[in-house]
């Protein structure tokens, strides 16, 4: 009899404590999709953002969407975020390290066009949440969108254009020029933004900027086309940056815009030792990163809001309103603009007054940059 009590307690204290690690979300298995008490209380959810080749660290795109990450989880007690550094930037590499990671996470975050292919990882593992940053879903046998797969492009050319137009406005030698990472769709539209701004400048402003560009760092696109401009080939390579923006200075130009991910850091640095030369920054508000003994080389920044788009999407998880699909965000949603803050930039009151005058246009779609893909040309776009 005594023998038989003891069973029963043995078996009851086994049950109490599959109980409570249940009920503290114990175990190794993330938490499931749709249901799943990560998405049920935001508390638990596990977030990994898988950034290549530079990191989080970046001081500009990479950065801003971790932010986003970063703000969600300050506001969802013990919902975490997991860094992770594909260093090649080669795209089979990036695609494999979402691959490597995803049976341990609820949602995964990647930035960058080099990372379109998890669509296929997508397809596989449907319980997960992707959120994919400057690029659709590469299709699969011909689906295009993924119910677990949201993803967000930006009408980059328009932030592009923006910077074209402060600088055709506030360059003394009449030369200016923009520095790219790679020729992704996304750097090809600040490019073709940046000269649209430069042309849009000229002929309504009265200024006669020029675009300088080196043929020896010429882009090629997707598409095996060239594209000029001036490109480093990688967003993780300073010392090569800095080459570029040191040529540039040599040929006149005054105004750098650098779209260069962690290779722009480079072209900051080149500005800084040389004298009279500034640099519009990208992506985010990088005034503190052009501070220097002499100054602070960071005319204005153009911007493409991310980490609040980010942050949406993590709150659309966990409040069960996330729905996959493809977004193409412009200034209307406050996605793309400038820096308006009086002590985060170094513009004139008269060069505000226009870039406010044009961003209305933009936003209204009177005015319809160039990009890699819409047709139009930096010398031919509508509103020109």
């Amino acid at each position: 009899m005594k023998a038989k009590r003891s069973k029963w307690m043995l078996v009851t204290v086994l049950l109490l404590a599959a109980m409570l690690v249940t009920a503290c979300g114990g175990g190794s298995e993330p938490a499931a999709g749709n249901g799943g008490q990560a998405e049920a209380d935001g508390e638990a959810l596990r977030i990994a953002i898988v950034t290549s080749p530079s990191g989080v660290d970046d001081g500009s795109f990479n950065q801003d969407n971790y932010n986003g990450i970063l703000a969600f989880v300050e506001n969802h007690g013990n919902a975490t975020v997991n860094a992770v550094q594909e260093t090649t930037g080669d795209v089979a590499a990036a695609v494999q390290a979402v691959a490597d990671v995803v049976a341990d996470y609820d949602v995964i975050v990647t930035p960058g066009f080099q990372f379109a292919d998890i669509s296929s990882i997508a397809k596989d593992n449907p319980e997960k949440k992707f959120i994919l940053v400057d690029a659709n879903p590469t299709p699969q046998d011909g689906q295009e969108l993924f119910d677990n797969v949201y993803a967000m492009t930006f009408a980059e050319e328009e932030s592009g254009f923006f910077a074209g137009v402060a600088a055709a406005l506030e360059t003394k030698t009449g030369k200016v020029a923009v520095v790219n990472g790679i020729a992704f769709p996304s750097n090809v539209n600040y490019q073709w933004g940046f000269e649209s701004g430069v042309m849009y400048a000229n002929k309504h402003f009265g200024t006669s900027a020029q675009v300088v560009e080196l043929p020896s760092y010429a882009g090629t696109d997707v598409t095996n086309t060239n594209v000029g401009g001036n490109y480093v080939g990688n967003f993780a390579d300073p010392a090569t940056g800095k080459v570029v923006g040191n040529a540039l200075i040599s040929e006149g130009v005054d105004i750098l815009f650098v779209a260069a991910g962690g290779s722009g850091m480079g072209v900051f640095t080149a500005a800084m030792e040389a004298e009279g030369i500034y640099v519009i920054g990208c992506d985010v508000d990088q005034f503190d990163d052009g501070v220097y003994s002499g100054g602070n080389v960071i005319l204005t920044s153009v911007l493409k809001n991310m980490s609040i788009n980010v942050e949406r999407q993590l709150n659309a998880i966990v409040e069960g309103s996330f729905q996959g699909s493809n977004e193409l965000l412009r200034a209307n949603t406050d996605s793309t603009g400038f820096v308006w803050g009086d002590d985060r930039h170094q513009l004139s009151a008269e060069t505000m007054e226009k870039l406010e005058e044009v961003y209305e246009l933009v936003q209204a779609g009177t005015i319809v940059p160039s990009a890699n893909f819409n047709g139009h040309s930096p010398d031919n776009f509508p509103g020109l």
